[in-house]
């Protein structure tokens, strides 16, 4: 019997797990996948969208300016990588004033700071490799950038520390209630817990309908990004935003916590939403969108395509907090689109003290703060590394030669509470496999290491969990995985 079940391992359940470590409780959290950050979480712009766009007197608007201002100390706190480069929104034709004097206005009612309208001559001082043809933009000086995935598995860390049950794997299938207890039906039987916390993303509709008198519906929206390498000077030192339309705020130009330039997103509505396949189309659509703000965008220096998926609720807010006409005990986070990761301190932090306070739960007096993450090596300068190396040998030896990860730093992203289990685990924790060569070179190793730190035979390591082998045999060995 658990006191609290978050059904949900992205950035918003790891968000609220993150702040109910703070109080004393049985708890999990629970996740189909197979890692936390497996959904949403691991493919977005990594925007802290300052909310100068959000609709006024939404939820929406409220929690993304928050959450925005909290980011910051959120991530020194964690030791995640965070910047604030700010943004610009450009518009090229003379229609586009009227619809950036619109965003200005909300951004001042919504209380973001700093904005401003400018026209060409000064965008191209900031931006020189703007498309000339560029009219005016609103300046948002307040918008930064977070690398998404590291800071859910840092909040997955603190919430691991202080006691939380991870059930990655596991499936919610359906929730019912009865005697004061709620029961989470999964593949590998029933769950109970005294509360439950529906943050499952593309799947809360799900969820929710079953409980509800309020019916909701959620459309599986795909994002489709070109990332490029980083062995080029950055061209664009802020994101660069073109004017939003209904579907969201539209292709963007940025740069990233580590370096890369991103482009996309396209917004495409899809049936299944697990459909995270890049198209011909959709890379077509982004390069097309992308070159009007840079013209001189170069394929040759694109290392990855990939995709993502937004949740979007047909009434385009966001939903937080107890689930109307369900038994009590029910609370949600869902329709979490854009601004979702900019919102997540303050989603975690209002629905996470929301939940306590329901089931009168007092203060974790033995919690244990976050240990922030150690710097990169390849952000150490001469000295730092010296000194890494003089503590820990590892960090002599190279593993991922494109992003210059070490042994180090791949044995500890298996060593942390929520340690890599896979691959694409060490990946998103290192870094290790994310630059040129796309893990071709460093894999073997990784999957070397992961095999020692595990106790695991090759055979035994997979991609991203669950069955995806990266080896089925051997030569003179069992050839095959069940």
């Amino acid at each position: 019997m658990y006191d609290i079940v978050i059904i949900g391992a992205g950035v918003i359940g790891c968000a609220v797990a993150y702040r109910l470590g703070q109080y004393e409780g049985k708890f999990a959290v629970m996740d189909f996948a197979h890692d936390v950050s497996e959904g949403a979480s691991k493919a977005n712009s990594g925007i802290v969208h300052a909310g100068y766009d959000a609709k006024a007197g939404t939820e929406k608007a409220r929690l993304n300016v928050k959450g925005a201002r909290m980011m910051k100390d959120l991530c020194r706190t964690l030791g995640v990588p965070y910047g604030q480069p700010g943004a610009l929104v450009l518009g090229f034709h003379e229609e586009d004033r009227k619809a950036l004097e619109a965003l200005y206005e909300n951004a001042k009612v919504n209380g973001v700071p700093g904005c401003r309208l400018i026209e060409r001559d000064e965008i191209l001082k900031m931006e020189p490799n703007i498309n000339p043809e560029v009219l005016l933009a609103l300046d948002v000086p307040a918008s930064g950038l977070v690398s998404p995935y590291e800071l859910t598995h840092a909040l997955a860390d603190s919430a691991k520390e202080n006691g939380f049950d991870f059930l990655l794997g596991t499936k919610a299938e359906a929730l019912s209630f009865a005697d004061g207890v709620w029961t989470i039906k999964t593949q590998d039987g029933d769950v109970k817990t005294r509360a439950v916390i529906n943050c499952a993303g593309v799947h809360a509709d799900v969820l929710h309908n079953q409980i509800s008198t309020k019916q909701v519906k959620i459309i599986a929206r795909r994002g489709q990004y070109y990332l490029l390498d980083h062995s080029t000077p950055l061209l664009f030192n802020r994101t660069i935003f073109q004017v939003p339309t209904k579907m969201g705020k539209g292709v963007l130009v940025s740069p990233t916590t580590h370096g890369n330039l991103l482009l996309g997103p396209t917004a495409e509505d899809i049936p299944d939403g697990q459909d995270t396949a890049t198209t011909r189309d959709g890379l077509t659509d982004v390069l097309a969108k992308a070159r009007l703000t840079f013209p001189n965008a170069d394929l040759r220096q694109v290392i990855t395509t990939f995709s993502g998926i937004r949740a979007h609720e047909v009434e385009g807010d966001f939903l937080i907090g107890q689930v109307e006409g369900a038994p009590e005990g029910a609370f949600e986070a869902i329709g979490i689109e854009s601004p979702g990761l900019s919102a997540a301190p303050a989603i975690g932090e209002e629905l996470g003290d929301w939940v306590a306070y329901y089931l009168k739960l007092k203060k974790n007096l033995n919690y244990i703060a976050p240990t922030p993450l150690p710097k990169a090596f390849a952000g150490m300068n001469e000295q730092e590394r010296r000194a890494a190396y003089e503590i820990d040998p590892d960090y002599g030896r190279i593993v991922c030669r494109c992003e210059q990860v070490t042994e180090a730093e791949v044995r500890r992203s298996i060593r942390r509470p929520m340690g890599a289990r896979s691959l694409d685990g060490v990946k998103r924790r290192t870094r290790a496999g994310m630059g040129r060569c796309q893990s071709g070179f460093c894999s073997t190793r990784v999957m070397e290491i992961l095999a020692e730190e595990l106790g695991q035979d090759l055979r035994q390591i997979s991609k991203s969990g669950g069955k995806s082998w990266l080896l089925t045999g051997g030569i003179g060995k069992e050839d095959s995985h069940d």
